[in-house]
């Protein structure tokens, strides 16, 4: 099993490039683009669509949101057609289940992990009528911290030891991956998707494509799961 690639935080014409790979070799299955004025990856929706125009196709647009209120929902459904909304807040299962009925989209549902008990919090998005089409495990944010995720914090990865039994699906895992400690997270976890957003920049919000790059060979190069 091959574990796919999901790029965070895309802001640029050149770092979606380096996400996509050259001609057909498409390397990221999924790019992300964020919707959130506190974050420095934080795009418009003007921007967003010229992006998700030139990646449709090739791969799967996430538009991460947090918390958001219908008309967020309804103005980035309308103006950028994202395959998956990523919910990155404190949504509950009820608002999950009213966002699902304005969108054709799937749904990512990111859940803070710090202990195992957080990791078994997952099963909450995976009750039947699959709540969550994907459950991504991210590091909890720091203590006041103004962003939920894309602060570079890793946490320990081995409590997620029976996350597949518990979420009860294949997950995304993501929270202070580097394209030094991605095979290792790859090897220890065996998560079927990883997630990048600050380990791949010079600096907060600017992306740089030859990190990118290496994400994605040293992704492609680890120990897969079975």
């Amino acid at each position: 099993m091959t574990t796919d690639i999901k790029i965070c935080g895309l802001k640029t014409q050149a770092a979606l490039d380096a996400a996509l790979g050259d001609c057909d070799a498409h390397e990221a299955r999924y790019v992300g683009l964020v919707f959130f004025p506190k974050s420095p990856r934080n795009v418009d929706i003007d921007l967003a669509r010229r992006l998700a125009e030139r990646a449709r196709g090739k791969a799967k647009v996430v538009a991460l949101l947090v918390d958001p209120d219908d008309t967020l929902v309804d103005q980035v459904t309308a103006g950028v057609a994202p395959d998956f909304l990523q919910l990155h807040g404190r949504e509950t299962v009820e608002r999950i289940k009213q966002i699902r009925q304005r969108t054709s989209a799937s749904i990512i549902k990111a859940v803070g992990v710090t202990t195992s008990e957080d990791v078994s919090k997952a099963v909450d998005y995976d009750a039947p009528g699959a709540i969550a089409d994907i459950v991504l495990f991210d590091a909890k944010p720091p203590a006041g911290g103004e962003l939920p995720g894309g602060n570079g914090l890793p946490f320990d990865w081995r409590v997620l030891a029976n996350a597949a039994d518990i979420a009860g699906r294949k997950y995304m895992l993501s929270g202070g991956l580097t394209p030094d400690n991605v095979a290792a997270a790859i090897e220890l976890t065996k998560a079927a998707m990883v997630d990048v957003s600050s380990g791949v920049e010079f600096g907060p919000g600017q992306k740089d494509p030859e990190l990118i790059a290496r994400f994605i060979r040293a992704v492609k190069t680890a120990k897969q799961a079975d």
